[in-house]
């Protein structure tokens, strides 16, 4: 276990230390070379996951910063520039029932970043996201078993409570650097979690239908996927969960006035390690991705790295 946690924090670091090569391609098209929906007006959790591995049923704050670097240009000579998404979030578990969990993500999103001509800032209330999950499996915690499983399924919505402005689809710049999509998006997710003794693995994946927005505009659909593997450290009232994995996004292409977009699909995979403690009803954790391979918007938009830390209160 030492040798892969080893293994997977050097090669993170030469990740980390090569982000600064830039594909130097020209792309021929001018308007929608950065239409990926991967930085700031998607930031509700879908790639940074929805649960605590402490906390089953809790309500908190989360902050998460992504990093990313876009050609700000269509030119072999065009500037990278860099751009900086923050999001404050109110999110929470909490339980309706024995078997039926109810997911609320309430972000607030203030961005920024560096143009030729001086930085802009955009904020404001992002989309909410409300997400049901059913347990579907469960083992019996009073039968002698080696492993224990627990699988939820569910379903939600993002609503268009955040700010869409079409200004920014237009350039070739970012137009990501949004704190909302403008449309109701639809949610499919499903949570997979194995326990043996102190050591667990918990695995997500999330689906998301995005519909167009007033300005006739529609981001591609978006799978998430997520896998982490955790170990249990209790003392006295205290609890330890160290963690690491990989997670992933996928997008797909977008479109304006019902025309597809050429350049507009993506994927990236990053692997990432956290820490959670908890002290009675309190924990708070903090987790750090960086990329291991990513083609985002052909090669136009990079992500750098992101982090987060999060304070929770057991239901």
């Amino acid at each position: 276990m030492k040798k892969l946690i080893l293994s997977l924090i050097l090669l993170l670091a030469q990740q980390f230390s090569n982000a600064a090569e830039r594909d130097s391609l020209i792309n021929p098209f001018a308007k929608f070379i950065y239409d990926c929906d991967a930085c700031g007006c998607s930031a509700s959790g879908g790639g940074m996951g929805f649960s605590s591995m402490i906390n089953q049923n809790f309500v908190g704050l989360r902050y998460f910063y992504q990093s990313y670097s876009s050609r700000d240009g269509i030119f072999v000579n065009s500037p990278w520039i860099d751009e900086n998404f923050n999001t404050l979030q109110i999110w929470g578990r909490i339980p309706i029932s024995k078997k039926l969990q109810l997911t609320v993500l309430v972000p607030y999103h203030f961005h920024n970043r560096e143009l030729s001509d001086g930085e802009q800032k955009i904020n404001g209330l992002g989309d909410i996201t409300v997400l049901a999950m059913y347990t579907a499996f469960r083992t019996n915690h009073n039968d002698s078993v080696a492993y224990r499983h627990t699988l939820q399924i569910g379903g939600g919505f993002k609503s268009p409570t955040g700010k869409y402005s079409m200004s920014s689809n237009e350039g070739s710049v970012n137009p990501s650097f949004q704190v909302g999509t403008g449309s109701w998006d639809y949610l499919l997710a499903t949570e997979y979690v194995i326990n043996h003794k102190n050591w667990g693995l918990n695995t997500m994946l999330n689906y998301v239908f995005k519909t167009e927005n007033k300005k006739e505009y529609q981001f591609g659909n978006q799978f998430n996927y997520a896998s982490t593997l955790f170990y249990v450290i209790e003392r006295e009232k205290y609890t330890f969960v160290p963690q690491i994995g990989a997670a992933g996004e996928v997008y797909e292409s977008n479109y304006q006035h019902g025309q597809k977009l050429p350049e507009t699909a993506g994927n990236i995979l990053f692997g990432k390690i956290g820490l959670e403690a908890g002290y009675e009803k309190f924990s708070a954790g903090m987790n750090v991705m960086l990329p291991i391979n990513q083609n985002l918007t052909g090669g136009n938009v990079e992500a750098n790295y992101r982090w987060s830390v999060n304070f929770n209160y057991s239901l």
